[in-house]
């Protein structure tokens, strides 16, 4: 795979180059709450156009359905990179149409631009390779050069992110070069003992990557609403609380396998549940009880692991040398469910070990509970990306950099 690094040493003054970033960062109307991705790609594009390059930066943000959509536009993201690099981003309001020609032919060497949401031509999702394809051609008039960037899509087969650099010389920016470095320490070189924290809502979404690491962690600690699925499989009643019943099979399965290849399952032995989810607007109190995990009330709804289930994962990060954690442990973004969350992010910060956090909700959750980012060795921009490649999967946006 071809870096940056060798991309800037054969010259790119003067030169177009596309850098596939993700700027998809959560909005509240138009007010990112969260720049951590924008912040992720600062190095490449500054690097690029500290070399004279004429960089023209792309995304995708949410799910607009391959039309316009202004609740989707890359306006406020293409203004926040502007002020994080300290000068004028020129934006395009369509993606390969008048004002994307002229916003790239108006750009002087070692200026920056951003186009708006890919994701707003159906070109960019579709599952046709022709849609696609036709696509990428527009964008590859755009450039002359491309840069993959963007980790957080490198598990899509869409247009820019595969399509793309086949039509152009390539190589990775410093996130994604920087990203799969960490995925491969934890892949092949993980110093042990390893431990993986996974959290979330749905069991269904981690199958993979726990098959994946049962061959290679030693400890597995489980949190957040797939607790509940295991939980069941134990034999436990959990009452309203959030329960993929079909997979309960499939769970118990892997916890039988844990159990004979010595991998040490961390379930909660007591969680927090309240009558209802919590109003996340308002954030109105919610009254949770703490009760024990075989004690869950009928009726009652688990929203975060207890103050024992915190002292025992506390424990159990605290003689790791490698710790992969995704997924929240309960409903951080509400005060009563945060502790939990806050407990895990702690017991990181306070290990020894090289920790990664491993995108999406927990990236947001340790910025949100107000955590410093350097007190983790790794803060994934790519969630969904981070957990493919960690279940083995070939990722296409990184296939398509391979020379």
């Amino acid at each position: 795979m071809k870096t940056i690094d060798q991309l800037l040493a054969e010259g790119v003054a003067g030169k177009r180059v596309f850098v596939r970033a993700d700027l998809n960062v959560p909005l509240a109307g138009t007010a990112i709450t969260d720049d951590g991705r924008i912040r992720a790609v600062l190095p490449t594009v500054a690097k690029l156009a500290e070399a004279g390059a004429r960089v023209v930066v792309a995304s995708h943000l949410g799910r607009p359905k391959g039309a316009p959509d202004p609740a989707f536009s890359l306006a406020p993201a293409a203004a926040r990179l502007g002020e994080l690099l300290g000068t004028e981003v020129a934006f395009a309001a369509d993606t390969v149409g008048d004002s994307a020609r002229a916003v790239v032919a108006g750009l002087a060497d070692g200026q920056v631009a951003v186009i708006e949401n890919l994701r707003f031509n159906p070109g960019e999702t579709s599952k046709d390779d022709a849609e696609r394809a036709a696509f990428a051609d527009q964008l590859a008039s755009l450039a002359d050069l491309y840069v993959g960037d963007g980790f957080g899509a490198v598990h899509r087969k869409h247009a820019s992110v595969y399509d793309l650099p086949a039509r152009l010389p390539h190589a990775a920016g410093y996130l994604i070069a920087g990203e799969v470095g960490v995925l491969k320490k934890l892949t092949e070189d993980a110093k042990r003992p390893y431990a993986v924290v996974l959290g979330g809502a749905k069991v269904s979404d981690k199958l993979g990557v726990i098959d994946h690491l049962l061959e290679r962690a030693d400890r597995i600690l489980i949190g957040g609403g797939m607790a509940y699925t295991f939980l069941k499989a134990q034999g436990h009643e959990v009452g309203a609380s959030l329960l993929q019943e079909d997979q309960i099979p499939v769970v118990r399965e892997y916890l039988e396998r844990a159990g004979k290849k010595g991998v040490e399952f961390v379930l909660p032995v007591d969680v927090l549940v309240a009558a209802g989810f919590p109003d996340l607007k308002t954030k109105a109190p919610a009254h949770p009880t703490a009760v024990a995990v075989d004690a869950i009330p009928a009726g009652q709804m688990g929203l975060d692991i207890g103050p024992e289930s915190r002292k025992l994962y506390a424990s159990k990060l605290a003689d790791t040398a490698t710790v992969f954690w995704n997924g929240p442990m309960g409903v951080f973004e509400h005060p009563d469910y945060a502790e939990g969350t806050k407990a895990v992010a702690q017991a990181l910060v306070d290990s020894p070990a090289f920790t990664v956090v491993g995108g999406g909700d927990s990236a947001a959750a340790v910025r949100t509970l107000g955590f410093d980012e350097n007190a983790f060795g790794h803060i994934s921009t790519g969630g969904g990306a981070s957990l493919e490649y960690l279940e083995g999967k070939t990722l296409p946006g990184l296939a398509a950099l391979e020379d």
